[in-house]
């Protein structure tokens, strides 16, 4: 069985576990860093040098850090052809639209959750805000563009791409109320979000 340690607010952590629901695996979650703390602990840096959530160990000492790889890594172990396209130009458009989630998209967010989230009101940077609202919608245009094209992002099935920017349109569609209207990002959205997988680990947890 793996084991992943987590830290279930973190939109890395909600990428990896999301995936982990998808495919249906077994695994031991162990809760650190914020307020569980432990994540600078010796033995935990020994594992992941940055100190950073999400970690993945499996039954053999194998180790990986870095959420988009863990998504990858396990989508191509387990059930291949569910989350990791068959077509290699499928795949490729999929990692595509995982590394412009990094970074394009979480950049362009990154601003307005912690300026609303984790900044109390009266220290909150409202010319950063608003920016990274305009920015973020942008991005989210993008997405619009694509998904008038295929119904997913990478392709007409969903896969591994969607995640990483589901996770952000999640966040995105919390905290910009005031959109435009992207009547393809909407679908796509509510086809995403639809699945138990995204309701456990990203739609149930608080921002």
């Amino acid at each position: 069985m793996i084991k992943i340690w987590v830290r279930n607010t973190s939109s890395n952590v909600q990428k990896a576990m999301w995936a982990v629901g998808e495919l249906g695996l077994p695994h031991e979650r162990i809760d650190i860093g914020g307020p569980f703390g432990k994540n600078r602990e010796p033995a935990y840096l020994a594992m992941n040098p940055n100190g950073l959530v999400p970690t993945l160990e499996e039954e053999d000492g194998f180790v990986l850090w870095e959420s988009n790889s863990i998504v990858r890594y396990l989508a191509a172990k387990h059930r291949p052809g569910t989350l990791e396209p068959a077509d290699p130009k499928a795949r490729a458009r999929a990692s595509q639209w995982m590394d412009w989630q990094l970074s394009v998209c979480a950049p362009a967010i990154t601003p307005v959750f912690w300026g609303l989230i984790r900044t109390p009101p009266e220290k909150r940077d409202h010319a950063a805000i608003e920016a990274g609202k305009k920015n973020t919608t942008a991005a989210m245009t993008m997405v619009d563009e694509q998904l008038g094209k295929t119904a997913y992002l990478a392709c007409d099935a969903f896969s591994y791409g969607d995640i990483p920017v589901g996770v952000m349109a999640y966040r995105y569609r919390q905290l910009v109320p005031d959109r435009p209207p992207l009547k393809n990002f909407e679908r796509w959205y509510a086809a995403i979000s639809a699945p138990q997988a995204f309701k456990d680990h990203v739609g149930a947890v608080p921002l």
